[in-house]
């Protein structure tokens, strides 16, 4: 139950990330965006990865769970997505302010 209770959240958090990738995409600006927010998220999710490669009772039954890993990696892609949009977005507001 708990691993089905993971993979909710995981996968709720992968239904909002593409959404706020496309906003970031659209918007073309840094306002109202977190650098920190997103930097913790990134490295939350490395977190998790990591904590998934490094458990050896995961690791054990990898074949019959890889799908746990698999939703912490593309929600990992889609921040990271993210993140460069925002460096782009902050290149086009300093661009926008000349």
């Amino acid at each position: 139950m708990a691993e089905f209770l993971e993979v909710m959240m995981i996968v709720s958090f992968g239904f909002s990330w593409p959404m706020n990738v496309m906003k970031s995409w659209k918007a073309r600006t840094t306002k109202g965006k977190s650098l920190s927010f997103l930097c913790l998220i990134f490295f939350g999710y490395i977190a998790g990865i990591l904590s998934k490669l490094l458990n050896p009772a995961y690791m054990a039954a990898f074949e019959s769970k890889w799908y746990v890993l698999f939703f912490y990696c593309l929600n990992f892609i889609m921040v990271g997505a993210d993140l460069c949009l925002y460096f782009r977005n902050r290149r086009l507001d300093k661009e926008g302010e000349k």
